[in-house]
């Protein structure tokens, strides 16, 4: 799985407008991102995590001129609540590579002491 294919699936999907697209494509990403936390692939949760970001500026443009009705708006809080149940954990997997990561650069934790 790479970024580029996360992107170009969705794009067929986000043509008819819907907001609900952009947040269900976001959410395919998290659960992807999930699963590449779970495997140690490190690399592929970075592209994922851009690929995220891109599709979060489309979704900020569409829904500039767009309004989701009351259902839709439901279903969007149950896709947001799946969204941040992933990324919880995807922050617990990271947090040993994180710590490692601290260790390997001195135990510098504030970025300006980083070389």
């Amino acid at each position: 799985m790479n970024a580029p294919e996360l992107l170009t699936a969705p794009d067929e999907d986000l043509r008819d407008g819907s907001l609900l697209n952009f947040y269900e494509a976001i959410e395919t990403a998290s659960h992807n991102m999930l699963d590449a936390a779970r495997a140690g692939d490190w690399d592929t949760v970075v592209k994922l995590e851009g690929a995220c970001a891109v599709l979060i500026a489309r979704l900020k443009h569409a829904a500039q001129d767009r309004t989701l009705g009351a259902d839709e708006q439901a279903l969007k809080s149950r896709i947001m609540h799946r969204i941040l149940v992933n990324d919880a954990e995807i922050r617990n997997l990271a947090e040993p590579w994180i710590q490692d990561l601290s260790r390997m650069v001195g135990g510098a934790t504030d970025p300006r002491q980083m070389h």
